[in-house]
């Protein structure tokens, strides 16, 4: 993402014929992926303005600026309103920060829900969870190190879009590769997750320089 483009990842003594037949056998598979990215809807660029449009757990919030001398603070309000308390002479970057810290410390709260039910359920532990801002998955697991990410971005969308991530990774340490055995283990723990990975799929992307 966004554009589509193809990294071929292979074994050091992988033949070149071996590596042209793959990729010939999966080319109708890229050019339907490469179709999807480019149909799929971005969002604007922020402005941090009031009446702004922001998502959380995939309810839409009008951003609604709030002058404070205090400390500055990002609210959820109702069902429908998003309460940033700034000063007037804060930056649209500052801004920004100050919700991304948000959507850090919303998914921090879910995580710490989650994670011990899905622990029990897989018979795993990770050595460490952590959140950050990644540019082209939604997570990653280092199976040696036992470590899983999850993108910022995440707390945007529904969070039984989350909770898939999170599973999918766990899963990672029973299964390093996307085989039989790891789609397996999916449809014995999460059988609906294919629904959540679809719907992930089809919401708009991060607006920044594809940060998601």
């Amino acid at each position: 993402p966004p554009n589509g483009r193809v990294r071929l990842s292979v074994p050091n003594k992988t033949s070149e014929q071996t590596i042209r037949l793959a990729i010939v056998n999966k080319l109708a598979w890229i050019k339907k992926q490469q179709s999807d990215f480019a149909k799929q809807p971005r969002q604007s660029v922020r402005e941090m303005a009031n009446g702004e449009c922001h998502y959380l757990w995939g309810q839409k919030y009008r951003l609604a600026i709030k002058e404070a001398n205090g400390k500055f603070s990002v609210q959820a309000k109702g069902s429908n309103k998003l309460e940033l308390a700034v000063s007037g002479s804060t930056t649209t970057d500052n801004k920004l920060k100050l919700l991304n810290r948000f959507y850090r410390e919303q998914m921090q709260v879910s995580i710490a829900k989650m994670l011990p039910k899905w622990q029990k359920k897989l018979s795993v532990s990770p050595d460490s969870l952590g959140i950050k801002k990644m540019k082209t998955k939604w997570g990653s697991c280092n199976i040696q190190a036992k470590r899983i990410w999850l993108n910022l971005e995440l707390a945007k969308k529904p969070i039984e879009c989350m909770e898939f991530i999170l599973v999918h990774e766990l899963v990672h340490l029973h299964e390093r590769h996307h085989n039989e055995r790891f789609r397996s283990l999916m449809n014995k723990h999460m059988p609906n997750w294919k629904e959540r990975r679809d719907l992930l799929n089809s919401l708009p992307l991060a607006y920044e320089d594809w940060s998601y």
